[in-house]
């Protein structure tokens, strides 16, 4: 059984690999049910066979499941138009910095022809501008809205190794987003009763008595509490998470499998306390058949009440699955019950395996389970009881290792110490009276459990200066390798071959920095939305040309994009970071990168940045590469013109190639431009002026450039209209490829030895996902 459904698995997993959906799913799922129809005879032959169609069913399984989500869409012709819905507010509202988010289940299309899907995602922005007076209205869980929306289709970010926003958004069903408009929304019912919608009005109403018993101005970590409460994370202040993950500590921050363990343990102890203290119902039924079905029914509501995530899901899928076992008589072992909770997570929900919670989740029990088997039976003293503790915080810090270098390319040092005392505390002390303090009007219970808190954060804080293990993203390859020498290191002791686990660590432990050669440069512009950043590379240096725009109050591209991307490269030092012009869509993320990364200088035509001005007839040459500033003069400075035109521009010349980054200048600049350097300006590439504005690319420049390849960063379907299509015929009719951020993903560019080789994130990794 365990190797028919690891098959399943590896089927699904298979598939959500697919540039495109396979034609033949309905084929492959009845091929697997016939195959495994065979999987009970007795010859290895047979069996063999059987595993074979629990892959193809797998496979199957998921394509057809694919289908069916993405046939739910938003046809492009609604792109951008009006359109008038009735629905109801489905999920826990989310508070930003000018509005709410929210998810929303439409009822009915009011607007004659117009095809919206049933399950969308809703921004209303209010206070911004002339209302930032105006009250805000709050949105719950459960009412019904008139709404007049903006809608498009699921689009994110596609840079490379980054969190992939569309199928977080198919995994959740949510097939177009949008935003409410400023015609008067009507509510129509303050609520409908439905369970789904019960139980997110209750989450609401917990998350409410929770902020308003402890407010989070007065009491910063109010949001654990809620977050332990209801699974409710973005209550969590971000830079805590930075000391989280510092420490690997975060999966104890979200309701996890050791807290709804515990939680189902307690309420099924007090039941069955209370069942054999009354002798009427100890006769009907045993008390511990029913402290079993407590245990279950509370782990269920606390599952539900917590968002039902997959590290929850496996916990109450493993308890109900030990619970039938115990029920009907029957022993099961413990790896048939996880890979029963395996099965039944892919089969509702099959995307599941992009996430990393779900390789850690069940990487993490797999581990424990596989190393506390050998475990069972040894002494009960405390010192063997401190022994077996150390041993199972080993495993888990080890078996997590290959996941957490190969997804977030960094590992705490004091992981093993931060989460010994990290665990029990938040276990067994804090989310007890998290809960206990949600139920009972008494703001005491939450004031220690804060108390508490506070008194875990200076320990956790002291431990997150300590250093980190950073590497570049390894390959697959390496993580898998990695993965078996984990299960050889934990084999029991005496078993010859565990050094060999070891050194099957050392590739995903000591994976490389990839530089390019002496002589070349890399430039990678990246995704970032209506915006510009790009990370140049040559052998021995890194300059950042801005750091992207700011999306809100609370996150930039800095701080989602630049840093993280850089962390796949292996690269924590910056030699220069050069930031064009004041716009916030270009400087909006400086503070997250100077504060993530260590920066040896800063160029910028903005004044009140500290650094050197970046200033026309500036020349350096890094490993063979050459750099030169062309714009803004010092006269430029001196005309103190709006910061457009004083954008930075860079040539970057490797091997007889050049490419031309231009950021937001516009015409009078480009006519200086040809006017200072007419000779200097010939490209084979060029980042497109001002995102294809029609205030910049005049013919004039163009020509000048002469460039075969011309990339444009833009955000889809931004506000701005760029780029504008009177721009874009302008490039077509000049001859040379167009690359667009919005279409393609991240560009990269590789100049060198007389040669150039350009690539897109989205065409080099096409999924079937993107673009539907």
């Amino acid at each position: 059984m365990r190797l028919n459904i690891l098959a399943f698995a590896a089927g699904i997993l298979l598939l959500q690999w697919q540039p495109a959906l396979p034609s033949i799913g309905a084929w492959l799922m009845l091929g697997g049910l016939l195959l495994l129809l065979a999987w009970r005879w007795p010859t290895r032959s047979v069996k063999a066979l059987a595993l074979l169609g629990c892959f193809l069913f797998g496979f199957g399984f998921a394509c057809w499941r694919a289908e069916i989500r993405l046939a739910d869409e938003l046809p492009t012709a609604w792109e951008g138009r009006d359109i008038e819905l009735v629905g109801v507010v489905a999920s826990l509202p989310q508070d930003f910095s000018h509005g709410t988010r929210f998810e929303f289940e439409v009822e009915k299309t009011l607007t004659t022809t117009a095809v919206v899907p049933p399950h969308i995602m809703l921004s209303w922005y209010q206070g911004r501008g002339d209302e930032d007076s105006a009250e805000r209205l709050i949105v719950k869980p459960g009412e019904r809205w008139k709404f007049t929306t903006r809608l498009k289709r699921p689009h994110g970010n596609a840079n490379p190794k980054a969190f992939d926003y569309e199928v977080w958004l198919l995994e959740r069903g949510i097939r177009a987003s949008g935003y409410i408009r400023a015609n008067p929304p009507q509510l129509l019912a303050d609520m409908v009763w439905s369970p789904n919608y019960l139980l997110e009005r209750l989450r609401f109403k917990v998350r409410e008595r929770l902020l308003s018993v402890l407010p989070a101005e007065t009491y910063p970590l109010t949001g654990i509490l809620v977050a332990l409460a209801i699974g409710d994370q973005k209550s969590v202040n971000g830079d805590l998470w930075t000391t989280f993950n510092r420490t690997s500590t975060t999966h104890l921050f979200s309701v996890s499998g050791s807290h709804i363990t515990l939680v189902a343990a307690l309420f099924a102890g007090l039941v069955g306390w209370v069942w054999r203290r009354v002798p009427v119902l100890a006769l009907r039924l045993p008390a511990q058949r029913v402290a079993l079905l407590a245990g279950c029914l509370m782990a269920f509501i606390y599952v539900f009440l917590a968002g039902f995530g997959v590290p929850a899901q496996r916990t109450l899928y493993m308890l109900l699955v030990a619970a039938l076992a115990v029920s009907s008589g029957r022993i099961l072992a413990p790896s048939r019950i996880l890979c029963l909770a395996l099965l039944v997570v892919l089969l509702i929900d099959p995307w599941a395996v992009l996430a990393a919670g779900f390789w850690l989740s069940f990487g993490a029990v797999g581990a424990l389970l596989y190393v506390g088997s050998a475990l069972v039976g040894e002494g009960r003293g405390w010192r063997d009881q401190v022994r077996a503790w150390g041993v199972l915080q080993w495993t888990a810090t080890l078996a997590s290792l290959p996941v957490l270098l190969l997804i977030f390319q960094q590992f705490s040092l004091v992981s093993p110490l931060a989460n010994a005392l990290a665990i029990p505390v938040i276990t067994f002390i804090v989310t007890p009276l998290a809960l206990l303090g949600a139920v009972l009007p008494w703001w005491p219970i939450l004031l220690v459990a804060h108390t508490i808190l506070g008194w875990l954060m200076i320990f956790l804080e002291w431990c997150a200066v300590w250093p980190v293990w950073q590497i570049p993203a390894p390959p697959l390859w390496a993580a898998v390798t990695a993965a078996i020498g984990v299960a050889i290191c934990l084999l029991p002791r005496g078993m010859a071959g565990r050094g060999i686990g070891l050194v099957m660590l050392v590739p995903v432990v000591f994976w490389p920095v990839a530089h390019p050669p002496e002589g070349s440069v890399q430039i990678t512009v990246l995704d970032v939305g209506q915006g510009l950043s790009a990370v140049i590379q040559t052998h021995a240096h890194t300059l950042i040309y801005d750091p992207g725009p700011l999306y809100s109050a609370e996150s930039d591209a800095g701080q989602r994009v630049v840093v993280p991307y850089l962390r796949t490269l292996g690269v924590n030092q910056i030699d220069m970071l050069m930031v064009t012009h004041r716009d916030s869509d270009h400087a909006g993320g400086l503070a997250s990168v100077q504060s993530a990364l260590a920066v040896d200088e800063v160029r910028s035509s903005m004044p009140e940045i500290p650094g050197q001005r970046c200033e026309s007839g500036q020349r350096w040459v890094w490993d063979g590469v050459t750099f030169e500033v062309l714009h803004p003069s010092a006269e430029a400075y001196e005309a103190n013109p709006k910061s457009n035109h004083l954008s930075c521009v860079l040539m970057v010349e490797a091997g007889g190639r050049r490419m031309l980054l231009t950021s937001d200048i516009e015409a009078p600049d480009e006519v200086a431009l040809l006017a200072r350097h007419s000779g200097k300006l010939t490209a084979d590439v060029l980042l497109v002026p001002h995102h294809g504005s029609r205030t910049s690319s005049t013919p004039a420049f163009i020509e000048a450039v002469g460039a075969r390849d011309v990339l444009i960063p833009v955000g889809y379907r931004n506000r701005f209209g760029h780029p504008k299509a009177e721009i874009v015929a302008r490039y077509e009719t000049a001859g040379p490829r167009i690359w667009r951020t919005d279409r393609d993903g991240a560009l990269s560019v590789a100049l060198g030895e007389e040669k150039i080789e350009l690539s897109a994130w989205r065409i080099e990794h096409k999924r079937y996902w993107q673009g539907r």
